[in-house]
């Protein structure tokens, strides 16, 4: 058992008065969106809220290539893997033994496809050519391998359009009843046929499309082609007279994949953002090409399985009716669908960029096969006993079963519980559809994030039936073990948190500011704002709101005090102010029981002086009686000054056309920060004391005013008229004095 489990329940047995935060609290997991967090394994997950024995996901080949864009299969159940970085042909076994049939110095394989004769076609890109490999042969390259489409070679056909360049994007290959060959291409959108029955490979354009590219192909039982493009997100529906009828529009721009059920509903998977593109047209059958500058994107879904990110609004995947009536089926944002497979339980997609396995119904619900270890599954291929999945970043072959696993396993994500909690019972909800099948429950904890590092050994426990003994700590973990027939609609894990005192993280007391919770009045001072230090250092507690500036009005008869503070429990707080001042011992009580974390008060309440503010934090409310604890913090030094100056000893006297005068300020509690003087209600003036520093309690003021004319500065009113002087030689000096905190007081005297 790891050190810190074992020294806290240590303190929980020696010290039993340790309290516990309120209430027990329940970890409950019930939901898709809960549930998908998790690492399934052998375990599928459906939408509508449960855990149930899903198939397994069995690795067959881990190939060098970083992408497997395309798996086909013959009748032995061998797979053939179209790759790319490196670009070969990989011929595999239902025992995972592989065979390199062909390679390139292509870019990639992008398709391949097992013919009605047991051969191997693969289409390369950017080089735009098929090839043939034979059963029996290996080893093959470009320059041995039979090529049976080139399109840099491919000639007119009487009455036929050719594109205006080279096709160089191959993205799907198919075969009709007869054996012919349909290719996929685009840079112009081009549907190929090829007779490759013939002793020379006979190869014609088949289909034209305004698109940017035709992505893929199906043929229907009838004989009728349908095919699916880029640009436009066009499905179309292609006879034997090659005239071509779109029977939809979908709701996005690129048709990844299309499938077909034994009752003829067709499903159509389309990714991406539709906008009406900017290009030009491209030629459609039957109209003489003209010269254009053409530009063609690589499809998204292509680019997204490139750098493994998503698409814009994710994957959709529509129903159409065999009347062709369509209607939306199933929808993602974090999933792009790059393949779909009719199954009789339900219809498969192969999905990036987690690489998910979904199987969704009819009704629209879906259930969460499977998840590979790689970026992307690509693609699906007829196998034993299953289906093999082909997925990208990394290019591995799996192989899906069809039975479901004997022994699946659920592992859930982590809970953080914040604080050292006590675990209690496990709830566990398994829905009986006529005989729920047997499953088993485990669970380990720990004090670390990361349960590889040192958490206690998993726990059988035995849900609904009491404390579960699972060891205290901060973080918990589940595991379930599920055999097929059980389905699990929910796991919960009470617990109960060891109650943490409460922390106030920071002070902030402004003295000469107040909170009006109403509007000010007209005349009220501006406002401003209070902030506490770590909002003016950038390092505001977790961005929490409570730090945000705090809005007060200027008022010297006032002082504001404002805090942070956080209980890791999430207990609710109420907080009690205090305060001492220099030379006291006891702390005095301002306010109790205050639920905002700012209070504002009358200065006048605490005289003049130094003092510090404590604020007490305590989650009693949250508590039984006697139960609650409590924090608290000191803020810094600060001063109360609410009371002016004192002038003494103000006399001037007039000598020689000049007023000497002196004067003492004094203050009790803050230096005299600056005096100014007015003779005859002239402008102030500033006003230096003596030794020109003011940096004391008492400053001593010596100065002299010349009065002769055009000395002293005029009036700043001055009158339309003015009375005669009585007494010429009679002048009167005002002076003042600021403290430090602008309280200020005057005195006069008359000079003669």
């Amino acid at each position: 058992m790891p050190r810190a489990v074992t020294a806290t329940l240590l303190a929980l047995t020696v010290y039993p008065h340790l309290l516990l935060a309120q209430g027990t609290k329940l970890w409950l997991q019930s939901r898709y969106e809960e549930f998908e967090k998790g690492q399934p394994e052998g375990t599928a997950i459906a939408s509508r809220g449960y855990l149930e024995a899903g198939p397994e996901l069995r690795s067959v080949l881990l190939t060098p290539s970083t992408y497997i864009w395309a798996v086909a299969s013959d009748t032995q159940g061998n797979a053939y893997l179209a790759t790319g970085s490196p670009a070969t042909v990989l011929k595999v076994t239902p025992a995972g033994a592989s065979t390199k049939l062909f390679s390139s110095k292509d870019l990639t394989v992008q398709t391949v496809r097992v013919g009605p004769d047991g051969s191997v076609y693969a289409a390369t890109l950017p080089g735009g050519k098929v090839y043939r490999i034979k059963p029996g042969q290996s080893g093959l390259d470009e320059s041995t391998a039979t090529v049976v489409f080139d399109s840099a070679t491919l000639a007119r056909n009487p009455g036929q359009a050719k594109p205006a360049d080279q096709t160089r994007y191959f993205w799907d290959l198919v075969f009709d009843a007869q054996g012919a060959l349909y290719i996929a291409t685009g840079g112009p959108a081009t549907i190929y046929r090829v007779d490759v029955t013939a002793a020379t490979p006979h190869a014609e354009v088949f289909f034209e499309s305004d698109e940017q590219h035709i992505r893929c192909l199906l043929f229907e039982p009838n004989g009728n082609l349908i095919a699916g493009s880029d640009g436009g997100g066009l499905v179309y529906r292609i006879g034997k007279d090659r005239k071509g009828l779109v029977i939809y529009d979908a709701p996005k721009r690129e048709v990844t994949a299309l499938a077909e059920s034994a009752d003829g509903r067709l499903y159509v998977s389309a990714v991406g953002e539709k906008a009406k593109s900017a290009l030009p047209p491209l030629p459609v059958q039957g109209v003489a090409v003209a010269t254009a500058t053409i530009t063609i994107v690589t499809p998204g879904s292509v680019q997204a399985s490139s750098s493994n990110s998503l698409i814009p609004d994710g994957s959709e995947v529509d129903e159409l009716s065999p009347q062709g009536a369509p209607r939306k089926l199933w929808a993602s944002r974090d999933d792009v669908v790059y393949a779909l497979r009719t199954t009789p339980q339900g219809l498969l997609a192969a999905t990036g960029n987690r690489g998910r396995i979904y199987r969704i119904h009819e009704d629209g619900s879906y259930v969460d096969l499977a998840h590979a270890a790689t970026g992307q599954a690509t693609a699906f291929a007829d196998a034993p006993d299953g289906t093999y999945v082909a997925t990208s970043n990394t290019g591995r072959l799996y192989k899906l079963s069809d039975k479901p696993d004997a022994h699946g396993t659920y592992l859930s994500d982590v809970l953080d519980s914040g604080v050292f909690s006590q675990w209690g019972r496990v709830e566990v909800n398994a829905l009986d559809d006529g005989g729920a099948g047997p499953f088993e429950v485990f669970a380990r904890s720990g004090n670390v994030e990361n349960p590889a590092r040192n958490w206690s050994e998993w726990k059988k426990v035995m849900p609904n039936t009491g404390s579960a003994g699972i060891p205290a700590a901060r973080f918990i973990q589940w595991k379930a073990v599920v055999e097929p027939g059980a389905r699990l609609s929910s796991v919960g894990i009470n617990y109960l948190p060891v109650n943490i005192a409460p922390v106030v993280d920071e002070i902030a007391v402004e003295p000469g500011a107040r909170v009006n919770q109403a509007a000010p009045p007209p005349g009220q001072p501006v406002q401003i704002n209070i902030n506490l230090p770590s909002v003016q250092t950038g390092l505001s507690y977790v961005q929490d709101p409570a730090t945000a500036p705090l809005s007060a009005v200027r008022d010297r008869t006032a002082v504001t005090v404002r805090w942070a503070a956080h209980d890791d429990n999430g207990d609710d707080l109420l907080f009690d102010v205090y305060a001492r001042g220099d030379g006291e011992k006891n702390w005095r009580l301002l306010k109790a029981r205050i639920s905002e974390r700012y209070y504002s008060f009358d200065s006048i309440r605490i005289p003049d002086g130094g003092y510090r503010l404590r604020v007490v934090a305590s989650d009693a409310p949250a508590h039984p009686l006697g139960d609650g604890l409590t924090g608290d913090r000191e803020s810094d030094h600060f001063i109360i000054d609410t009371t002016p100056p004192v002038l003494t000893s103000l006399q001037g006297v007039l000598q020689n056309g000049t007023v000497h005068a002196s004067f003492v300020a004094t203050d009790a509690t803050s230096p005299i920060g600056h005096a100014e003087y007015s003779l005859d209600g002239h402008p102030w003036q500033y006003l230096d004391p003596v030794g020109k520093l003011s940096d004391s309690l008492i400053e001593h003021y010596d100065f002299t005013i010349p009065v002769a004319a055009g000395s002293v500065p005029l009036p700043e009113n001055e009158p339309a008229t003015r009375l005669p002087a009585t007494d010429p030689a009679e002048h009167v000096l005002v002076v003042r004095a600021y403290d430090r905190y602008e309280n200020v007081s005057a005195a006069k005297t008359v000079v003669r």
